[in-house]
Order: structure tokens, then sequence, then C-alpha cells
């Protein structure tokens, strides 16, 4: 198995270039930026490209050499994408909300993990358990509960050795205790975003579905590619013959109304982007 690749026309027709309303914009992202359609900030795809090269190669690099990685999406679009790549690549992940200490508190996270499993195993074997039905129900209640929080870090077994995130300010406290405990982080950075928040930024939008599955199928591959010990499509540089000034407006416009509606839609109703 290869490193995973990617062109700029499958980046603009997942939306990844459309960023947040204009006068929602960080200046940090300034350099990132094309420039902007309808109130919508547009996001240069060829400084994105050679980004998410570098930042995929850091998670294939971590990999290989026996690292964990640590799918973190809480937002409603990201829930779903992110637990199904992390499963797909045998990692994990967090995709609803994230619990403070997760990583600084790392010995009562785990003890937490011990009572999930504890649950599993009383449940499992509920006929011998001698509990009444009643017991049984706050048990099962209890279990659900401990494995929406942390089934999907459950199996981890210790501190992941690089973190995957989507939405920097909506996950700033992981993000927080990752950079504490000097733990590389791997993110997509919108308009709206400080890209000083990670080690391995790409910019690119972190709320449309189509962008972040994107994102998570191509961190999934380069795991799988680590794990495969494969050398293959290092050294590649993803984005040295595509330049979003070749693009012209004619094919910017195709792709833009295949996505434009979803991006809308999902602009409206991530409470991120909802005016305070």
């Amino acid at each position: 198995m290869a490193l995973p690749e990617f062109t700029m026309r499958e980046l603009l027709e997942a939306g990844v270039h459309f960023g947040h309303q204009t006068h929602r914009w960080n200046p940090k992202m300034k350099t990132f930026i094309y420039g902007a359609r309808s109130g919508i900030h547009i996001m240069d795809l060829s400084k994105t490209v050679p980004m998410l090269h570098q930042a995929i190669v850091k998670v294939r690099d971590t990999v290989a050499k026996g690292g964990r990685v640590l799918f973190v999406g809480t937002k409603r679009q990201a829930s779903q994408p992110v637990a199904e790549a992390a499963q797909r690549c045998a990692q994990y992940y967090m995709n609803h909300r994230w619990l403070g200490g997760t990583l600084t508190n790392w010995k009562t996270v785990s003890n937490s993990i011990r009572r999930l499993r504890e649950l599993e195993t009383t449940l499992g074997d509920s006929e011998q358990s001698g509990l009444t039905k009643k017991e049984l129900l706050n048990l099962e209640r209890e279990r659900e509960k401990l494995d929406k929080a942390l089934g999907g870090i459950a199996n981890m077994g210790g501190l992941p050795d690089l973190i995957f995130v989507i939405d920097t300010n909506k996950e700033a406290i992981a993000i927080k205790e990752a950079r504490k405990l000097g733990i590389p982080v791997v993110a997509v950075i919108d308009t709206n975003c400080n890209p000083e928040d990670a080690d391995f930024p790409f910019p690119g939008n972190d709320d449309a579905a189509r962008a972040i599955s994107l994102y998570c199928n191509l961190v999934a591959d380069a795991v799988l590619d680590g794990l495969a010990e494969s050398s293959a499509g290092l050294g590649i540089d993803l984005g040295e013959a595509e330049d979003i000034s070749a693009l012209t407006e004619a094919d910017l416009a195709a792709v833009d109304a295949a996505v434009a509606e979803e991006v809308v839609a999902d602009e409206a109703s991530s409470e991120d982007k909802t005016e305070a």
C-alpha cells in the first residue's frame, strides 16, 4: 500500500476551498486565503495541497514507528466520519463530547475504561450475575453512557502519539492537553481558526460533510500505509503540477455549483458558525 494521493480537483469537489463569512475570519489565516465570493472566504488550495501532504506523511511516519493516532471530531458533521475512519484503520477516536483531562489525566480515564470493561463482562453474563432486572437496567444505562464517551479509546492502552483534529476552535481543550504533553497535532484549519494551534495544519473547510470525510479517509489511508510499513509515495510533491491560478472561472463555477448548497447548509447549522 502507498501513501494516499489526492488532487486539487478532488479538494474542490469536496468544497475544501470554502471558508467562513469574511467578517468572521482570523487574520492569521490571511496567507492561506485566495479571495472571497458572496461574502465567503475562498482558501488557496495551492497552499492546502502541500500542507495536507505534509500532514498525512506525519501520520504515516508516526504509525510506521509504532505510534497511536487519536481522531478527534465531536461536531455533528464529523462524528460519523471520524468514528468510521478510525475504526477502518484500527485506531482510536473521540466523536462526542471531549472529556476534560482525557489526555492530561489519563490515569482517571483509564479507571473509567476499566469500569466499562467490568460492566461489559457483567452484562455479557447477566444470567449468572444474580442481579435483578432493575439493577441490570441501571448497569446497562451506565455502560451505554461510558461507551458513548470512551468507547472510541477503550482499547488505546495509553496516550496517543498524535492527534488528528477536525475544528480546532471546537476542540480547543483537546489541543491544549496535547500541546501540554508534547503530542503532535494534525488539524484542518478553517478561515476562522488560528494556524498556530496545530503542529501540522492544513487550510480547509471544517464544516462540509464531504470535506470532513475526505480528510478522515486520507488520514486513515496514511495510517494503513504506516501499518504496512510502506515507503511508497513519500517525498512526492502532490502540488507541484497544480496551481489554483491555472483553474479557470468555469472550473471553479462548476464545482462551486455542486457543493455550495451543502456548504451553506452546514454553515447555517454549525453552532460554531452562529453569531454570538
